[in-house]
């Protein structure tokens, strides 16, 4: 174990706001974050907004999904959110593409759905095809539809401490954190891992929230040394284990956004389960905790959007 473990005090305490879930401890003891039950509850809220969004307008709010090719993972991402935007009352429009279709025609897709009134939220489905420029794809989302909040103008305002539509998993992670009554504001925060759809991002919510925040990434030095000194952790690299659970510091708060599959078939995290539970004050599953948030959120954002797009917020 490293110096930095050895003399860690105790790790975040619970915020003044009452937990809005009912605990349940993990047989480690550490409470268990349960992003199934909190998105369950998002999602009520959310599908009540769409029925008053839909009784003052006469239409249900448009939510556009697009895929590129029938890669297995995403296939599934797909039909999970659009099946979850019809229980939310919201309307799903597919647009399934070959793999071989021409960026051009990608970015006349898009251009159509940035024109279609009915459509208040855009997603296209990563990864796109190699020969497709991701960026130029993600850019051409008009960024008051960009509800997975991707476009660089809405990752500019949360950094500038003006969030509109927020990246779906950390803005989850955040909520997750609220519901729990998980206290964020000056604890010290690690982000493993530093991907534009993760990672940087996290940093930034973690910061609206005014944690302390270190991202780690290939380039750090000594992984465990941060990882032993986080009171909360948000572990997005996506390798299986890669985080064992004696790193982690006593009483932490741990988000796994890793979700792999092993050898045998089996979905974990990126942090090591049950060692990790055996030592941090609240941990989220995987399955079942992260995922779920997710696809709440994008639900949230297109609410949002719809209603923004109308001057209601």
């Amino acid at each position: 174990m490293s110096a930095s473990s050895a003399a860690a005090p105790a790790a975040p305490a619970a915020s003044a706001a009452p937990a809005a879930v009912a605990p349940v401890r993990t047989a480690g003891g550490a409470i268990l974050l349960d992003g199934k039950a909190v998105a369950a509850r998002v999602r009520a809220q959310v599908a009540a907004q769409a029925a008053a969004f839909s009784a003052r307008y006469g239409r249900k709010p448009g939510l556009a999904v697009v895929q590129v090719g029938n890669d297995p993972a995403s296939s599934v991402y797909v039909r999970n959110k659009r099946r979850a935007s019809l229980e939310a009352g919201i309307e799903s429009f597919a647009h399934d593409l070959p793999a071989d279709t021409a960026p051009a025609q990608i970015l006349a897709l898009i251009g159509r759905l940035n024109a279609d009134e009915r459509v208040d939220g855009i997603l296209v489905q990563l990864p796109l095809p190699v020969a497709t420029d991701t960026n130029s794809v993600m850019d051409s989302v008009d960024p008051a539809k960009d509800v997975d909040g991707f476009h660089p103008l809405n990752t500019g305002l949360l950094a500038q401490k003006r969030p509109r539509l927020r990246p779906c998993t950390p803005w989850g992670v955040i909520r997750l954190a609220q519901e729990y009554g998980i206290a964020l504001t000056g604890r010290t925060a690690t982000v493993v891992g530093a991907s534009n759809i993760v990672g940087r991002p996290m940093a930034q919510e973690l910061l609206l929230a005014r944690a302390t925040v270190t991202v780690c990434h290939t380039g750090t030095r000594d992984l465990r040394a941060e990882v032993e000194r986080a009171e909360v952790l948000v572990a997005a690299v996506g390798r299986a284990g890669f985080i064992p659970g004696e790193w982690i510091r006593p009483g932490a708060a741990v988000f796994d956004v890793g979700i792999n599959r092993t050898a045998a078939g089996n979905l974990v995290g990126d942090v090591v389960f049950d060692t990790a539970a055996a030592r941090a004050g609240w941990i989220t599953p995987v399955p079942g905790g992260l995922g779920p948030m997710t696809i709440a959120m994008l639900l949230a954002n297109t609410v949002e959007a719809a209603q923004r797009r109308k001057g209601l917020v």
